[in-house]
């Protein structure tokens, strides 16, 4: 099945021995029957010539930030609203900084600072310069941001050295394409639930029982579900995050209003529950501050367990339920009785002892823990990176 036929691609092309490929790429996305517009950056137009890429393309290449015989279009907007994606191939080390750092003096990077689309990149560029700490960086921002990575692969350079730094070859770019398309089509009737954040238990209207749950990890994974195609419900604790407008956002306080919540948007084929739902709760809150005092004593009562809940319900349980198990020793023993006394299929658990993961961190490190007694270990990364990998086997599973 062709998943390209009829797409829009708005392929950039930056300056780098690399370029010459693009033309290649061009012609495989026409041969799949693919739209393309073409920007090429000043330095890119040092490698191939606007004749060579509209000749191959059949249209025209955009070049200039400010053209007078374009002002009316609004270029920079009008580019980023007409594509389905946008390819930067090859992506150098010096565009990949200027977008990572919000730069935009071309028309190139305006364009991807205006974008709504997904966006691809394949690097290139010497090993020294992919291995560079700015440039490890700086795809980490990309990452977090929702771009794609498209290689870089190990092998022969330009300059004569080897190493990871390569532009993957065209048929592997068109591959990754074809499988983004196709994940759209193929997910975009399941719904999927990811709870994230604290919840906020008050004892007072001043004062209120939570953890130190930022968010992070659920919002990803939220995202990540989004991009692949997954019509995305994201239920969310107290965060100061922000979230795509592609995702439906359901701001709740509370474990009972997370509950019902939940409950509202059953059935689900995907439920993933990374919220840190505060165990207890106030049996009853003063409508009054209550003044300070030598002792206070509080009756609390337990929330409601919404993974229980769910995962037990016979007509609203998801098709895959997912909890979260946040842990400071025994991660694995925790899990695996989590797993089985909740009945969910798989648990994600992390080591919130470690102040480098979990908790307010952009990085984690995971293990799940699945109903057939396998395990799996997603090691240190960003958080964006652990969120892909687990979207990438939830999507294996539904298969």
């Amino acid at each position: 099945m062709n998943n390209l036929k009829n797409k829009k691609v708005l392929l950039i092309i930056c300056g780098g021995i690399a370029a010459y490929k693009s033309l290649e790429i061009i012609r495989l996305l026409k041969k799949n029957n693919v739209t393309i517009k073409t920007i090429l950056t000043k330095n890119g137009s040092e490698f191939v010539t606007p004749l060579s890429i509209t000749s191959l393309s059949q249209s025209k290449v955009y070049q200039d930030l400010f053209s007078l015989e374009n002002e009316s279009e609004m270029d920079h907007i009008s580019l980023s609203r007409w594509a389905d994606a946008i390819l930067i191939a090859p992506a150098t080390a010096n565009t990949i900084s200027k977008i990572a750092n919000g730069n935009s003096d071309d028309l190139a990077s305006t364009v991807i600072l205006a974008s709504n689309k997904k966006i691809f990149l394949a690097p290139a560029m010497n090993v020294r310069m992919w291995e560079h700490r700015s440039t490890k960086e700086n795809i980490i921002k990309l990452r977090n941001f929702g771009y794609t990575l498209i290689g870089p692969v190990v092998g022969d350079m330009a300059c004569g050295e080897f190493g990871e730094g390569k532009m993957s070859e065209p048929k592997e770019i068109i591959n990754s394409l074809e499988n983004y398309f196709g994940d759209l089509k193929k997910n975009n009737k399941l719904k999927a639930i990811v709870t994230a954040g604290p919840t906020n238990e008050y004892i007072d209207p001043v004062r209120f029982i939570s953890n130190k749950s930022s968010g992070k990890q659920g919002y990803e994974i939220a995202k990540s579900l989004s991009k692949r195609g997954f019509d995305t419900t994201l239920i969310s604790g107290p965060t100061h995050l922000e979230i795509d407008e592609d995702i439906n956002l359901i701001r709740v306080e509370t474990a009972e209003e997370m509950f019902q919540a939940t409950l509202t948007n059953l059935p689900a084929d995907v439920a993933v529950f990374s919220a840190a739902v505060s165990d207890y709760k106030v049996k009853e809150k003063s409508e009054i501050k209550i003044k300070k005092q030598d002792n206070l004593n509080l009756n609390l009562e337990k929330n409601v367990d919404i993974l229980n809940y769910v995962s037990n319900h016979n007509s609203l349980r998801p098709g895959l339920v997912i909890g979260f198990a946040a842990e400071t020793n025994n991660l694995e023993s925790y899990a695996i009785k989590k797993l089985n006394e909740k009945n969910c299929d798989w648990i994600i658990v992390n080591d919130v002892s470690k102040s480098n993961i979990g908790f307010n961190s952009d990085f984690n490190e995971v293990s799940i823990f699945y109903k057939n007694n396998k395990s799996d270990k997603i090691s240190y990364k960003p958080k964006s990176e652990i969120s892909d990998e687990i979207v990438e086997k939830i999507i294996d599973h539904l298969n």
